[in-house]
Parts: C-alpha cells; sequence; structure tokens
C-alpha cells in the first residue's frame, strides 16, 4: 500500500508547490507594467500592423492568403513576447533578487522552480494564442483549422521551446535592465527566418531551409499548415520531429547551464 501511496503523495506535493509558485509569480508578474503591456499588447497589434506588408507579396502562388500568414504571425509574436521576452526578465529578475537560490533551500527542485516561474507566462500565452486564433479565423474568414492536431502541437511545442529558450537567454543576461537586449537576437532571427513576418514559402529554397531549421520555424509551420492544409503526412510529421527535438534541446539546455547565482 504504501509502495503505491507514496508516488501519488509525492505528486501531489508537486502539484501544491508548482500552484503555489505560479501564484506567487503571477502577482509579481501583474506589478511589472512594461512587460504586462509587453506580452499582452505587442501580439494583438504587431499582426495587423505588418498587413500592408503581407498583402504585397503574391501570395495566391504560394497557395496562402492573408489570413493563412497573419495568424501564424500572431501566434509566433505571442511565443516571443507573451512568453520569451517576459520569462527572460522574469528569471533574471528573481535571479538577481536572490529569489531563486531562496526556492532551492526548500522544498522544492530545480525543475520545479523553472516550471513554476514559467507557468504563468505559459497559460497567458496559450490563451492569448487560442484567442488570437479564433479571432483570425473569424475576422479573416479563414473557418476552422484543417488539422486542429498540427495546430495543437504547434501551440505547445513552440510554447515549451520559448520559455526553455528564455531560461538558457536569461544565463547571458546580467540585470533585469539588458533582458530586452539580451533577448533581442532571437526575437529578430525568428520574427525575420521563422516564417513570422515573412512566410518561408516565399523566401529562397536555399534561405527557406536554413530559416526552417531555427528554433520556433517548426511551430509556426504546423500552425500555418493546420489552415492552410498543405503539409503532406511526410512534411507534418517531419515538422513535428524537429519542433519536438528543438523542444527536448531547449528544455535541457536550459536545465544544463542555468545560472542560479547572480551575475555580480
Amino acid at each position: 500500500m504504501s509502495a503505491l501511496t507514496m508516488p501519488a503523495g509525492a505528486a501531489s506535493g508537486s502539484l501544491r508547490r508548482l500552484r503555489a509558485l505560479a501564484r506567487a509569480e503571477l502577482t509579481l508578474l501583474g506589478r511589472n507594467k512594461g512587460v504586462v503591456f509587453t506580452a499582452l499588447i505587442v501580439p494583438l497589434t504587431l499582426p495587423f500592423t505588418a498587413r500592408q506588408a503581407i498583402g504585397r507579396l503574391e501570395l495566391e502562388k504560394l497557395g496562402l492568403s492573408v489570413g493563412t500568414v497573419m495568424l501564424p504571425a500572431a501566434v509566433g509574436f505571442t511565443f516571443l513576447f507573451a512568453v520569451y521576452t517576459s520569462l527572460v526578465n522574469a528569471y533574471v529578475a528573481r535571479r538577481e533578487e536572490l529569489v531563486l537560490k531562496r526556492l532551492r533551500t526548500g522544498e522544492l527542485s530545480d525543475p520545479e522552480i523553472l516550471t513554476g516561474t514559467a507557468l504563468p507566462a505559459l497559460g497567458l500565452g496559450l490563451a492569448q494564442a487560442l484567442l488570437l486564433c479564433v479571432g483570425c479565423a473569424a475576422l479573416l474568414h479563414l473557418g476552422p483549422p484543417k488539422a486542429p492536431h498540427l495546430a495543437l502541437l504547434g501551440l505547445l511545442t513552440g510554447l515549451v521551446t520559448s520559455a526553455a529558450l528564455a531560461a538558457l537567454t536569461s544565463t547571458f543576461t546580467r540585470s533585469a535592465e539588458s533582458a530586452q537586449v539580451t533577448a533581442l537576437p532571437v526575437v529578430f532571427a525568428s520574427m525575420l527566418g521563422s516564417g513570422i513576418m515573412v512566410p518561408t514559402e516565399a523566401m529562397p529554397h536555399r534561405l527557406a531551409l536554413i530559416c526552417e531549421s531555427l528554433p520556433l520555424s517548426p511551430a509556426v509551420r504546423l500552425v500555418r499548415g493546420a489552415w492552410t492544409g498543405h503539409l503532406s503526412a511526410y512534411e507534418a510529421l517531419g515538422a513535428t520531429a524537429t519542433a519536438l527535438a528543438w523542444a527536448a534541446v531547449a528544455v535541457f539546455a536550459a536545465k544544463r547551464w542555468f545560472r542560479w547565482e547572480p551575475r555580480r
């Protein structure tokens, strides 16, 4: 009996600790008005400001439409701003304030600390991405996705990869003030190369092959493919495998090289 109840008790305790940490992190997140503004407003506005530029592309020749470009773009901006940049700031701020160091002296394990800190941003990102998918599908007359499972896979792998990349980026960030600067390379590379601002279908073949290997590219491709229905079974499997591989590599790297001590 005890052998059966111990794992259940351990899981219950872990969930309780994660909820407590996530609740505290959500309170701290709400107090940072700049991060909240970036996380909530930027993903909602950027895709629509880029609509005119998107309309100049010869989308019909690519089998795309304004809607099938803007919807994945909106989701991609959610990955970058609601999750990635906000979590870089959170991890660095908690580390420099010695919050993470104090948490490690208690019952929380290292994975629980990293996960609990990320949960509010992940929840916000998921809710925002779903809202944007529904809104874009309705406003741009896309209708429901042709392959909902691809949309779900794209959302989940993109969120996990974004959070893990944030933890890894925080390792090289000295202060919360410099977090926005150290996050810029990933933000710009993803915006320009992951099919967010410009679909990879519109790029030269060799450039597209390089861009499709970026961390968030397979997640964005899966979301787009969910609405276009253009991904063959082989292409969908390849994009899914690449997305899962990037998520696993990012999580491993974050756990392996995450910095717990302040950078003085």
